[in-house]
């Protein structure tokens, strides 16, 4: 009994601890995008002020504040996002952690830090869902789920996240069958054909996501699901694919994509293959970490570099 207690206790503790440096982490997102003593520029995208005009910054968390005129630059008002006080409240009254590690989660978190705001595409929606909306305050995060209740049940409790569901009509099991069809290049099936997925004649390209996911040109995509631990599970075939050809088809720019759990052998194979090793930027624990530049911005460029 006393084993069990100490057992628990470290779990609680090693929660806990997760728990406090996630929250110094998302602190230091936040301070470094809105603690800038210079003059601050309203959000509407105007010119820079000139030196005898300052304007506090505006947003829907603060109560605008008018022009001030031939005055010393002052700091901006601003009260915590929605965003960040929603995922500090949840994390800090959870028990539950994400499954990524800290060191896992903190390769994106770096990237985020560059990019953000920006449009996030996410394969998974779970218990980490809230931390990648606050590390990405101010952009647009979309979750693509494939279980309808858990959906409805994330909802209830985490009401602002912009989620949908995805069907998918693969198997784990199929994965080395997929996999000679993506990369014959000779074959019919256009697998190494870059454009669209809605209209791409490879079995790989998932074509059921809302219209709207397909027009917006994602910055960051992270691959974490669908299931993919037993042989008749969805698996991650389609996702990584489909990622990899979204990022492809952007009109200029590059796309991070970041795949995890690629200790298993279809995201270690599919990621390598579809990805591409060449486009590899970094690895840490389960997660990698793809750069992948449009290859419509640069006609000719080989599916694979």
């Amino acid at each position: 009994m006393r084993l069990r207690n100490k057992v628990a206790q470290l779990s609680t503790t090693k929660k806990l601890i997760f728990s406090l440096v996630f929250l110094f982490f998302l602190i230091l997102v936040f301070r470094s995008n809105f603690s800038s003593p210079t003059t601050v520029v309203s959000n509407s995208n105007q010119k820079t002020p000139t030196t005898s005009t300052v304007v506090k910054t505006t947003n829907d968390d603060c109560t605008p504040n008018s022009t001030i005129t031939n005055a010393s630059p002052v700091q901006t008002c601003i009260k915590t996002p929605s965003s960040l006080a929603n995922a500090l409240v949840h994390y800090v009254t959870s028990n539950i952690t994400p499954q990524q590690t800290l060191k896992e989660i903190s390769v994106s978190m770096r990237i985020l830090e560059k990019r953000s705001p920006c449009n996030f595409l996410v394969f998974g929606l779970g218990h980490d869902s809230l931390m990648w909306a606050a590390l990405n305050h101010g952009g647009r995060t979309v979750f693509l789920e494939e279980d309808n209740s858990w959906i409805e049940q994330i909802r209830r409790r985490m009401p602002g996240l912009e989620s949908y569901h995805v069907e998918y009509d693969t198997k784990v099991h199929q994965a080395d069958e997929l996999m000679k069809i993506g990369t014959d290049e000779a074959g019919e099936e256009g697998c190494r054909v870059v454009g669209d997925p809605r209209f791409s004649t490879c079995r790989l390209a998932l074509k059921n996501f809302p219209s709207d996911v397909y027009d917006t040109e994602w910055d960051l995509i992270m691959v974490d699901a669908p299931t993919g631990y037993v042989p008749h599970a969805p698996g991650r075939m389609t996702a990584i694919y489909t990622a990899g050809l979204m990022a492809r088809n952007r009109e200029s720019g590059e796309t991070d994509v970041f795949v995890h759990d690629v200790d298993r052998p279809v995201e270690d194979k599919f990621s390598k293959a579809f990805l591409c090793q060449g486009y590899l930027t970094q690895q840490e624990g389960r997660l990698r970490h793809f750069t992948i530049p449009s290859h419509r911005a640069r006609l000719g460029r080989p599916f694979c570099p």
